[in-house]
């Protein structure tokens, strides 16, 4: 299926690993060309700069000036049609709430919400004065799906949907489409990485890795991870023409986790 993709230009935050990569990936593949942006680089975001399909720019998304700085930097180079606030990161409390300090729920709010609250800021005037655009959320189960062992990021990534759903009423009429993915469990390393969510549980609580990302999936349909590939296709189908009167939606991707209407 052509998505009619080819010749658009997207920012994508978190664009270096995971999901945020496998979506540089495949909308490049779809002739889109990507300015990534992220902490710290990756040789796989590399390939792409190398091709010519991408541009990364190095920049921390959890600061003030941060996501603006990127999405000035993309429009000085050009028209940007396509947005993919897909930064964050988790860290499961295992100490219980009243261990969470003041910092760590800034740090949590911030990169998951304020970057994608201030990038969406930045780019929007651009993108009403054409009266066209594409912002697309990455969201979480845990949205709806609240989590003491991620308390933080679960209030986080609520918020963000709630964010997005508000800002498709209003920017909505002007052309604009602002929409949400949820995922469930993912397969990258934020999950099964050396310091990832298993990992992390299993040196703190006991146990081997194995074990807790058998859980992670042990009550979906499907009793697997989602692959981030599946993820960035979703996306990729969101941000293009084919789906022109879908926004205000969330879309879940989590095989079947979340089991009530």
């Amino acid at each position: 299926m052509d998505l009619g993709l080819a010749g658009k230009r997207a920012i994508i935050t978190g664009a270096s690993k995971g999901i945020g990569l496998a979506v540089a990936r495949t909308l490049a593949a779809e002739g889109v060309y990507v300015i990534g942006g992220s902490r710290d680089t990756s040789d796989e975001l590399k390939e792409l700069v190398a091709a010519g399909q991408a541009v990364e720019v190095l920049v921390d998304l959890s600061s003030e000036t941060g996501p603006g700085q990127l999405v000035a930097g993309a429009l000085n180079e050009g028209p940007v049609e396509v947005l993919i606030n897909n930064a964050g990161a988790v860290t499961p409390r295992t100490n219980g709430f009243v261990s969470v300090a003041d910092e760590q729920w800034s740090y949590t709010l911030n990169l998951t919400l304020m970057a994608a609250v201030r990038t969406a800021r930045a780019v929007l005037p651009h993108m009403l004065e054409g009266r066209r655009g594409v912002i697309i959320n990455t969201a979480s189960v845990n949205a709806s799906l609240p989590d003491p062992l991620v308390v933080d990021y679960s209030a986080a990534k609520a918020a963000l949907v709630n964010f997005s759903k508000a800002l498709s009423k209003e920017v909505g009429p002007h052309g604009v489409r602002v929409n949400t993915v949820s995922p469930g469990p993912v397969a990258t390393d934020l999950w099964l990485g050396h310091d990832g969510v298993a990992s992390t549980l299993a040196s703190t609580l006991g146990g081997d890795p194995g074990k807790y990302e058998e859980t992670a999936v042990q009550d979906t349909a499907t009793h697997r991870f989602t692959t981030p590939q599946e993820v960035a296709d979703l996306i990729a189908f969101l941000a293009s023409d084919r789906a022109a009167n879908i926004t205000g939606a969330d879309y879940v991707i989590d095989g079947g986790l979340i089991q009530t209407l």
